[in-house]
């Protein structure tokens, strides 16, 4: 790879220094694919042989076989996975691999394999989004009359219904996978061909080359094609999304596992004890999730980081982008794989939960609603029930002065609205929490998540 051009080896420290195949021999599958498909373009252009384009496909098969079976010896002296597979597919077959770089640069090589990477795991992120939706509307399903407070500011605020907040995560989690269907989409560009920066004079097949390797599209400029990480930046940032969904589902069901709120319970295979305090029961497995987003947030930083001071077309900067996608979809895999094996054996307190939904003032909103619907401007109303509010009596307890001192309007029929199912009885628009409301939505996502 250094040929004559160099009259001195590589420093041993400089070696250890720049040598990528210790991370990037994950890319491996995606490298022979692309050798497999660069040789028959060679062999259609002429400069393969039958014979070699034969020699070549049998060498990269065996050698596939030895890195599925953990078999391959890696070498860090040949710094990294393309040069690993060809040194070794040269030394099987002889000349014929010698001629597989024809046309080809690692710059193209690598941000095919990149590219290839980043298609099917932004599929396999998807299916299990999917499968952890399944889980989130399995528990809605059988918990869906149960009532909770509703917060804003992380104090209470209205009733709703256990259903609805589930419902609303697999909303979260559909926007999710509505996002790595964009980051599939822009991934989908065939980069081989590009070489280094400019293309070859030995002109390949693209259109069908891209057809072999499943690509929608090619890329249309060489110099973008080689320095373009576009798309490892859209899911990075698909990924650290994901993560701050997780994080806040995280933190809604720490703070209800504590004994202040009490309104679930993480099943004893998903907590972890205290190592004085005999006790403790802790929220382990989601506290690490909300951790672990910082991670994911830092890998997106990471990213762009190396990306904004680089100059056009390839530089070795970019060998740094496998580590930030590498940690980001290991993170990712291992969070969604705790939270769907999590979910369906969490314990839910619907005393706790219904107890907490049976304060009346709550039902504020709905009072002030209801001097509304007698005319009542409702910044007026507004302020008369704020008026009741700051007497410190829960609303059952008001007498009839009370009621009026605040509007002469409110009469005994009021105290109807202080039911929380009924309240929740009226909440018909659409995307609000009404029974009917929720059970459509549960309908609908059974279709939609199973329809797949």
């Amino acid at each position: 790879m250094r040929g004559p051009r160099f009259a001195q080896a590589a420093a041993e420290v400089a070696q250890r220094y720049s040598q990528s195949v210790s991370f990037d021999q994950r890319l491996a599958e995606y490298d022979i694919a692309g050798s497999r498909v660069h040789a028959q373009a060679l062999h259609a252009a002429g400069i393969l042989s039958d014979e070699e384009l034969a020699a070549i496909t049998r060498g990269l098969g065996e050698i596939e076989a030895e890195i599925k079976e953990g078999r391959f010896e890696w070498k860090s002296v040949l710094e990294d996975v393309h040069m690993n597979i060809e040194a070794a597919l040269t030394e099987r077959i002889g000349a014929p691999g010698a001629k597989l770089h024809t046309a080809r640069s690692r710059n193209d090589q690598i941000a095919l394999d990149l590219r290839m990477f980043v298609r099917a795991e932004s599929g396999m992120i998807s299916e299990q989004l999917r499968v952890l939706q399944s889980a989130f509307l399995a528990v809605a399903r059988e918990q869906t009359n149960v009532l909770m407070p509703g917060y804003t500011h992380l104090q209470r605020a209205q009733p709703i219904y256990f259903a609805h907040y589930l419902l609303a995560q697999i909303e979260a989690f559909s926007r999710d996978r509505e996002r790595l269907k964009g980051v599939h989409r822009r991934a989908d560009v065939l980069p081989l061909g590009a070489g280094a920066l400019a293309g070859s004079s030995i002109v390949l097949d693209r259109a069908e080359m891209a057809r072999a390797l499943g690509f929608e599209r090619i890329s249309e400029n060489s110099l973008d094609a080689v320095s373009d990480r576009d798309f490892v930046c859209d899911l990075l940032f698909a990924l650290a999304l994901i993560g701050v969904h997780l994080s806040r589902l995280s933190e809604d069901l720490i703070l209800w596992s504590t004994t202040e709120f009490g309104f679930v319970e993480f099943s004893d295979a998903f907590a972890t004890g205290s190592s004085l305090l005999p006790q403790k029961k802790n929220p382990d497995m989601a506290e690490l999730t909300r951790g672990k987003c910082g991670r994911l947030i830092g890998d997106l930083v990471s990213m762009l980081t190396i990306l904004k001071g680089l100059p056009s077309s390839y530089n070795r900067d970019l060998q740094e982008d496998k580590n930030a996608l590498f940690d980001a979809v290991d993170t990712i895999h291992a969070a969604l794989d705790v939270f769907i094996a999590m979910i369906p054996e969490m314990k839910i307190n619907r005393e706790r939960m219904e107890a907490a939904a049976a304060d009346p003032q709550l039902l504020s909103a709905d009072v002030a609603e209801y001097l509304v619907r007698k005319g009542v401007p409702f910044r007026e109303a507004h302020a008369a029930v704020s008026t009741l509010a700051r007497l410190g009596k829960p609303m059952p307890e008001l007498t009839r002065e009370e009621w009026q001192a605040a509007s002469p309007l409110f009469d005994d029929d009021v105290r109807e609205l202080l039911d929380p199912r009924r309240a929740l009885a009226t909440r018909k628009a659409i995307g609000a929490p009404a029974p009917e409301n929720i059970e459509w939505e549960l309908t609908r996502w059974r279709e939609l998540i199973e329809g797949e």
